[in-house]
């Protein structure tokens, strides 16, 4: 959510800026803006829109310099104008910032008795105007961010130049991720690394409570206490691929049909003919997994479906209780930690505001340890929990999440079956499990055969308001991701129930106008999900069903059947996510929605 690119150099950074921001438009945004300092002028132009606006704002009107800020903005407060777009000013000061001021009325009150007007409905302006005031009593620029910072409330990420002092860019976080790039006489800052990949391939994580003072030839960071402190730089290997769709008109339909790659990367020295290895999960892992006796599992959006999903696992196979909750919620009531409970956070950037939140609280209240599962290193989540799995997707650029949650399942049954097997469960059943885990990556290349029939159903949907999804047992939690995606990407109304939940209220929305999607593997549960099924035809319902090739299945009135093949009970989650995805993609392209930045929505969720 939201994006900050910042340069000191002796070279004109106008370029770098905008080329960082471009690489952080998948985070989701409605504004950008830049401000350079250039001969002690301070420029700035911002845009409404696109980052594409902003740059052919500079080319009709060129601003250039060795310093400089920009941002793509998320409105939180104020609406999207360019009023309200980043950078924000006062007097000489410039400063683009990512999170909530939690106390800005406050501030504001206090700085409009001394004299300074506000020109935005942003809380962001008034880290501008505070900036300006200590600045007339402190020594430094890094002085007077430092004494600002002690006076708000709230998460943020802050960059802060003044046009007085065009040799040095002042950075502060708080809840709100920000990376130093380190180069060669230039050094750079950003909300993600990805954003400073053509400059720069070191970089070093600002902690919580960091200030930094950042010029062409050194960086010095300081803790919460205002103390020196050191921050190791490291290498990056990341590869950006966010301005190649290849033969794709779309990243989320690339993302998809990465999903046999991604699983096979996520799998490989992971698992070794049957056999797991627990090391995947970090030092000390074995230790830690052998004394787990329950799980905890935190997260938001699709993390939480993949959560859901897992608590099946954890319990049918592990034998383990498992509690699943939304990060937003955790963290804001009382919970009972059962003894020697594992907290997993599940997050794909490792930086969701809430989920984070909810690990910090979560080692105050007697965790035994903490495990996250993650697709970013270095991200805050990995930094600060006990053991790590990285996910190995790939950069996932779509707003609505694919691979990473194909990728995460995989994840979440890798732990399931190291837990079981450290808790003796039989190692037959653990085998048979494992091997059916590495038959995935096939298994969803023929999934993804189904595209035509798949594109050809959703003309079906061209004049839906509403769908209804439906599932049972560890397809329920498929059925809700699968209705998530379809609201995210196309903004049709969609609703997921437990099967047997029909006659318990959502039956009297059934009618002609009413699709209802199926997810139906030959499983125990099928019976009875063929009599919640009955239910819907009834009443006049339109049902489509994703069903087992061997389940008895026939399209009919009323009924269309698109047939999977069969793959086990545990593994099925995963495969019956394939077609959803694909379903709700196709039903966007119908509705004519920018599938991969669908409106209101980010892919970091960087604030509260």
């Amino acid at each position: 959510m939201c994006g900050i690119v910042g340069a000191v150099a002796q070279r004109d950074v106008s370029d770098i800026l905008v080329e960082g921001l471009r690489r952080l438009e998948y985070r989701g945004y409605d504004s950008a803006g830049v401000a350079i300092i250039h001969n002690n002028e301070l420029g700035r132009v911002r845009r409404v829109g696109k980052v594409s606006e902003l740059s052919q704002a500079l080319v009709d009107a060129p601003l250039s310099g060795g310093t400089g800020i920009a941002h793509t903005r998320w409105a939180t407060h104020g609406e999207p104008n360019e009023t309200n777009a980043h950078p924000h000013v006062s007097s000489n000061i410039a400063v683009v910032h990512n999170g909530i001021i939690e106390n800005y009325e406050n501030l504001r009150s206090q700085l409009k008795e001394l004299g300074y007007v506000f020109t935005s409905d942003t809380d962001t302006e008034v880290i501008a105007h505070l900036v300006a005031e200590e600045l007339k009593t402190a020594n430094s620029l890094l002085e007077a961010v430092q004494h600002a910072r002690k006076k708000m409330v709230g998460a943020y990420g802050a960059a802060v130049i003044d046009q007085r002092d065009p040799e040095r860019l002042v950075v502060a976080r708080s809840g709100s991720p920000l990376v130093i790039g380190l180069g060669i006489g230039e050094n750079f800052v950003a909300s993600d690394q990805l954003a400073l990949l053509p400059v720069t391939r070191r970089f070093a994580f600002l902690e919580e409570g960091d200030v930094a003072e950042i010029t062409r030839k050194s960086v010095q960071i300081f803790d919460l206490n205002d103390q020196p402190v050191e921050r190791d730089a490291s290498e990056s290997d990341v590869k950006h691929d966010a301005g190649d769709k290849g033969e794709f008109r779309h990243f989320m339909m690339k993302e998809i049909h990465e999903q046999p790659k991604a699983l096979a990367a996520t799998l490989d020295g992971r698992v070794i003919g049957d056999e797991i290895v627990t090391e995947a999960f970090g030092v000390n892992s074995n230790e830690i997994l052998s004394k787990v006796e329950a799980i905890q599992l935190i997260a938001c959006g699709t993390s939480y479906n993949s959560a859901m999903t897992a608590r099946y696992w954890f319990e049918e196979i592990a034998g383990i209780p498992c509690q699943v909750e939304i990060a937003s919620e955790f963290r804001y009531r009382k919970s009972v930690v059962l003894p020697n409970s594992l907290l997993v956070t599940l997050s794909q950037s490792g930086e969701t505001a809430d989920t984070l939140a909810a690990l910090r609280l979560a080692k105050e209240s007697g965790y035994m340890s903490s495990l996250t599962i993650c697709n970013v290193p270095g991200s805050s989540l990995v930094r600060e929990s006990d053991l790590a799995y990285m996910m190995r997707a790939g950069v996932e650029i779509g707003v609505a999440s694919t691979k990473a949650f194909t990728v995460q399942l995989a994840g979440l049954m890798l732990l399931v079956l190291s837990i079981a097997k450290h808790r003796g469960v039989d190692i037959a059943l653990i085998k048979e499990i494992t091997k059916s885990l590495t038959e995935l990556p096939v298994q969803i290349e023929k999934a993804l055969q189904m595209e035509p029939a798949i594109k050809e159903l959703a003309e079906d949907f061209a004049d839906k308001h509403h769908t209804l999804f439906l599932g049972r047992g560890s397809q329920y939690p498929i059925a809700m991701e699968g209705a998530l995606k379809l609201k995210e990407i196309s903004y049709i109304h969609a609703e997921a129930y437990a099967a047997g939940e029909l006659k318990h209220g959502p039956l009297a929305l059934i009618d002609d106008d009413m699709p209802v999607i199926v997810v139906a593997p030959n499983n125990e549960l099928l019976e009875k999900l063929k009599s919640n099924m009955e239910e819907v035809r009834a009443r006049g319902g339109q049902l489509y069903v994703f069903a087992d090739k061997n389940a008895g299945f026939k399209s009919g009135e009323g009924v269309k059947v698109l047939e999977m093949d069969h793959i086990s009970d545990y593994m099925a989650p995963v495969l019956y996510t394939i077609p959803l995805q694909l379903l709700s993609y196709y039903v966007a392209i119908i509705k004519g929605t920018d599938v991969d930045q669908p409106r209101n929505l980010a892919k970091s969720v960087t604030v509260e």
